[in-house]
């Protein structure tokens, strides 16, 4: 899933990419309100961190400028301010979370999945399709309990789809939940991934809309018989 931070202390959003990075979140990182302002009209983004200190700015008036423009991604303020009245503007003005620095990065983790199961319409950390199950926090796989290896970028694309089951979802947008913005990108990537998750849950796990991009498959598309296991590079 495509995270971007909002976030000016390099070394904040240094220790944030790394610990992301881990539990296979894609995070683009921008120290300004207008760098933030251009990212946010050329990348497909699940979720925002957003400091408030930032050099151009304070942050809460970028996002009271999201939430007029009818922008409803989540957005997670990470901020010093820890007054009371500090966290009850920011949840008026329209943030999801607020999470005071300094923080547990396991306790970030929690919330950003907690926000992504809400914008999803669930109340479960599980994510159950069918036959399927995908466990967001121990990134693992099964198949009528039987586990499923995927490779970090298989896993990361199945959860894109699962997070939006009746939803089209373009190239563009598949793209921007595997790779940042300034990472290269060879031209078939996409079409790798979904042909290696196609030949591991069933060929029509993931559906071709034509000329319009992609979607998850009905639950009975999940082939329970798994015949290549094993974890690709």
């Amino acid at each position: 899933m495509h995270v971007l931070l909002i976030e000016d202390d390099a070394l904040v959003a240094s220790g944030i990419q790394a610990g992301l990075a881990v539990h296979d979140f894609v995070v683009d990182h921008v120290t300004t309100m207008a760098e933030a302002r251009a990212a946010m009209e050329t990348v497909s983004s699940d979720v925002v961190i957003l400091d408030r200190g930032l050099p151009d700015g304070d942050g809460m008036l970028l996002l009271e400028e999201w939430r007029r423009a009818g922008v409803d991604l989540p957005v997670l303020i990470l901020t010093a301010r820890d007054a009371v009245c500090d966290r009850i503007e920011g949840l008026h003005v329209g943030a999801d979370d607020y999470l005071v620095k300094p923080f547990d990065l396991d306790e970030l983790v929690a919330r950003l999945q907690a926000l992504l199961r809400r914008a999803a319409g669930r109340s479960r950390t599980l994510i159950e399709h069918g036959p399927l199950r995908l466990d967001p926090l121990a990134r693992e796989v099964s198949v009528d309990g039987r586990p499923v290896n995927l490779s970090r970028r298989e896993l990361v694309l199945l959860e894109a789809f699962l997070q939006a089951p009746r939803s089209v979802l373009t190239a563009g947008q598949l793209k921007d939940s595997l790779y940042g913005m300034n990472e290269e990108v060879e031209s078939n990537a996409l079409n790798v991934h979904i042909h290696h998750l196609r030949r591991k849950l069933g060929s029509r796990v993931i559906e071709t809309v034509r000329g319009l991009g992609y979607r998850l498959g009905k639950p009975s598309a999940v082939e329970p018989a798994l015949r290549h296991p094993g974890r690709q590079a």
